[in-house]
């Protein structure tokens, strides 16, 4: 198995710390779906493809948005480290096959800011729980708003009933497609549950309760417990569309780093957050989103807002797992 070797004028040690603080990222079902090339002027980061879920994500859209949210930790950890990350997405020929390339652009004193929020990516979780029926005020909202642009996307938040009628629409007729879709459910299936051992995958502690009929949204099913009587969900969460300027790999990554900055700005203000995906993982209701948010925007991912009880955090791989091996060909 590779080890940790020293880059960018850290130590192994503090590699590794690094390329830990970026694994803690959400992927769909939790699959980790990334892998990071440590060579000394640089970190290169890469899918995993092994870990692609071909139909749940078949344009490996969602896939390229995790590994942006595993960059924008790193990115974070760097800053920590006194390092100033210089990236390079989609490098091309520098790296064949490599979703970004990190290097040192200098030194730097992390801020304020990126200090809470790197202090955040362990508290950060999925919570698939009921969350408690109390609104997010405008400060909040504005803060996770300002959280996107700073990573140029935009945060479209559900403001009015007929908006928020459509898009429980969307997400319900995405939903009933994947439910009819056997690939859809054996993927799901595969990563919740009862696992022993697993360093993947959703358990069901952090599985949220079962759906039930009076559900307002369509929601999956993680495998969690049955609800207690009066355990339902809320009936008026914060819903907001994260969503990219510009179609294609590139758009992607850079929503995940904006996905990221996003979830760990709500965790430092005490939200908690879940995602909503089923719409942009259905092409035909993905493109009716779009339109439907005036067909400029493209949308990434749907996220749950609101306050709620702490959950468990999901397993994570080691470190060691995630590297590509000294003479390993990098995945393409």
């Amino acid at each position: 198995m590779a080890q940790v070797t020293a880059a960018l004028g850290l130590g192994p040690e503090q590699v590794e710390g690094v390329l830990a603080a970026a694994s803690l990222a959400p992927s769909v079902h939790n699959t980790q779906p990334w892998r990071f090339q440590v060579k000394r002027d640089r970190i290169e980061l890469y899918a995993d493809h092994g870990r692609r879920l071909t139909a749940t994500d078949p344009e490996d859209r969602e896939l390229r948005l995790s590994c942006g949210a595993a960059l924008f930790n790193l990115r974070l950890a760097l800053e920590a480290q006194g390092v100033r990350p210089l990236v390079s997405m989609l490098p091309g020929h520098d790296a064949p096959g490599a979703l970004a390339v990190v290097r040192r652009g200098g030194s730097i004193k992390i801020n304020a800011e990126n200090r809470a929020l790197l202090d955040a990516v362990p508290r950060r979780r999925t919570n698939r729980s009921p969350f408690l029926e109390a609104p997010v005020d405008p400060r909040q909202r504005h803060a996770l708003v300002r959280a996107a642009e700073l990573e140029r996307s935009w945060l479209h938040v559900i403001s009015t009933p007929q908006d928020r009628a459509q898009l429980k629409r969307f997400v319900r007729q995405a939903h009933e497609v994947q439910l009819g879709d056997e690939a859809v459910q054996a993927e799901l299936a595969a990563f919740t549950g009862h696992r022993p051992g697993a360093t993947d995958g959703v358990p069901p502690a952090s599985a949220g309760v079962r759906p039930a009929m009076q559900d307002e949204w369509a929601f999956r099913d993680f495998q969690g417990p049955e609800r207690h009587p009066g355990k339902d969900y809320e009936s008026d969460p914060l819903v907001v569309v994260l969503c990219s300027f510009y179609d294609g790999p590139l758009g992607e990554l850079q929503a995940g780093q904006a996905m990221q900055r996003v979830l760990l700005t709500a965790t430092t203000r005490g939200l908690s957050a879940s995602f909503l995906s089923q719409p942009v993982e259905v092409r035909p209701v993905r493109e009716n989103l779009r339109r439907a948010l005036g067909g400029m925007l493209v949308p990434q991912t749907v996220l749950r807002v609101g306050f709620s009880t702490p959950v468990p955090a999901t397993p994570r791989r080691p470190v060691a797992e995630l590297l590509v091996n000294t003479g390993e060909h990098a995945p393409c």
